[in-house]
Order: C-alpha cells, then sequence, then structure tokens
C-alpha cells in the first residue's frame, strides 16, 4: 500500500546493486525456490543475473531502454531467506506475525567509497580517478510483521506493525544501514471494511567510507565541500476503495536530507544543499 519505492524494494539494495538489482521497473532473468518445512517455517532462495542493464555510466533505464534485455552473463546475485509465522492458520483467533532473516551475496567487482587504483584517496591531487574495485559484496535483513489488533471474526481487518533492518558493508556501498518501520490500519469501520490507512518512517544512512571520502574533498579541494549523512522518509497513505476493484490513493512524503545532504545544481550559493521536500500524490487503480 506504501507508494514510497523503498518501502517494497528497499533504498540500500537499489543503490548498491548493479542496476538497482532486481526489482521493477528492470527486471533480472532468475530462478527461485520455496521450501514450506513447516505450517509456520519456510525456506526461500533465488539466483539472479547480477546486472539487468548491463555495466555502464548513466542512468539503467536508458541502458535498458525497453526491459527486455534478458541478460544472463554477468556475475550472479544469490539472496537467501528463512522467515517463521506465528497464529498465521486461518481463523485463528490470536494475533498473526512473522520474522524474517535474510541475506545477498553479488560476485561481481564493485568501487571503493574512498579510495583509488593506487590505493590513496579519490580526492587526493595525486589520484589516477579510477576507483579501487574491491570483489563481492554482501549484505542482511530483517524484518519483523505483527497484527496488534484484529478486528471480531476477520483475518484480514486489524492493525498491523513491521520493523525492517539491513545493512552492507561501508567500504564498498554507498549506504551501509537502512531501516523502516510503520504501522498499517486495514478496514476498521465496518462501514469501510476494504479501505486502509499506512503510517511509515524510513532511514539510509551514507557509508562511513563515502562520508570519509567527503572528508577529503573538504580537505584536500574546497572547504565548503558538502558532507553527506543521511536521507529519511516520513510518509502517509489512505485507500479509499470507490468500489469492488476501484480504489483512490492519495499520499504524502516528506524527503529529509535529500540525496544525504546532495548540493543544488541550480543553487546560486556554491555547496548549498538541496533542501527538504514535500511530495504530495493520488494513485488510483482499476482491476477488471
Amino acid at each position: 500500500m506504501l507508494t514510497n519505492a523503498s518501502m517494497g524494494w528497499p533504498a540500500i539494495t537499489s543503490l548498491d546493486l548493479p542496476s538497482g538489482g532486481p526489482s521493477p521497473p528492470l527486471a533480472a532473468m532468475g530462478a527461485r525456490l520455496l521450501v514450506n518445512v513447516t505450517e509456520q517455517l519456510s525456506v526461500l532462495g533465488g539466483v539472479f543475473d547480477g546486472d539487468q542493464a548491463g555495466p555502464g555510466l548513466g542512468d539503467p533505464q536508458e541502458r535498458n531502454r525497453y526491459g527486455v534485455n534478458f541478460r544472463v552473463n554477468d556475475p550472479p546475485l544469490l539472496l537467501g531467506q528463512i522467515q517463521y509465522a506465528w497464529n498465521n492458520k486461518k481463523g485463528d483467533p490470536n494475533p498473526a506475525g512473522q520474522i524474517k532473516l535474510g541475506g545477498w551475496r553479488h560476485f561481481g567487482s564493485f568501487a571503493d567509497q574512498r579510495l583509488d587504483s593506487n590505493g590513496v584517496s579519490l580526492a587526493s591531487p595525486t589520484s589516477s580517478g579510477e576507483p579501487l574495485l574491491l570483489s563481492g559484496d554482501i549484505g542482511g535483513w530483517m524484518v519483523f510483521e505483527q497484527k496488534i489488533y484484529r478486528v471480531p471474526k476477520s483475518d484480514d481487518r486489524g492493525i498491523g506493525i513491521f520493523t525492517r533492518v539491513s545493512g552492507a558493508p561501508a567500504d564498498r556501498n554507498l549506504i551501509d544501514l537502512y531501516a523502516d518501520s510503520g504501522i498499517e490500519f486495514i478496514g476498521l469501520s465496518d462501514q469501510r471494511p476494504d479501505d486502509k490507512f499506512g503510517i511509515a518512517a524510513g532511514y539510509a544512512h551514507v557509508s562511513k567510507r563515502a562520508q570519509a571520502l567527503d572528508a577529503d574533498y573538504r580537505a584536500l579541494v574546497n572547504p565548503i565541500w558538502p558532507m553527506r549523512s543521511f536521507e529519511g522518509l516520513l510518509t502517509a497513505v489512505y485507500q479509499y476503495q470507490i468500489r469492488d476493484g476501484w480504489t483512490l490513493q492519495p499520499n504524502f512524503q516528506y524527503i529529509i536530507h535529500p540525496g544525504g545532504g546532495a548540493t543544488s545544481p541550480s543553487s546560486a550559493v556554491p555547496g548549498r544543499v538541496l533542501h527538504n521536500a514535500t511530495v504530495l500524490g493520488l494513485r488510483t487503480t482499476l482491476k477488471f
């Protein structure tokens, strides 16, 4: 229901993985496996081509303009997850919940966020300008979901909370920590049983290695060079069902430190960071 893309495929993987990883709008060739060990315990795994747009500079959507490159020769990306659910049987009177623990491993090469190919800072006048390439990358995540209130005689309606945390090494990733959390209200009114309302917050931390490069630029190039830190998100969404199969969904998003503290290219004052941003949206969905 939450419309910000990071509430689905989080910012840490979309920024750290080549071409954003296997997520919309670009798909990657791959295979998945799900094993239900018990009714509560499941194990999932997947292997995907590690760069659905292919190597290169610029926007991945321009390198894979129509989304049909179907690449299979890039270093692979492996993902795995173990999840355990409780009170998940239909009709169970107790609040349902689940916890998920997962990780990923990419076998490609990744640029060091601070050092060049000669082992000196990329900000140094003696730098080669080519980042040091590091072999492979890894990451992990944890997701917790819990329904804290259930409307009587209903499996889906009620109030639920979620929390997600993900991390990756700081030396080869722009984002080394991502977390989000939120609460959802589903069908609390008998007059509006299909309406939904959600509030969430997200946090993406710029890695210490990338911040060290900013400090190098400030010391060696420009004393007002911007220091990146984090980007935050506050969002609220209401999904109003007009009739069966037709919903209207206004949403509010407030972005804190856009780009982690990036500067505005159009600013008349050099080094001025982007202001916090408010985004209002409206989405309607029709299902036939």
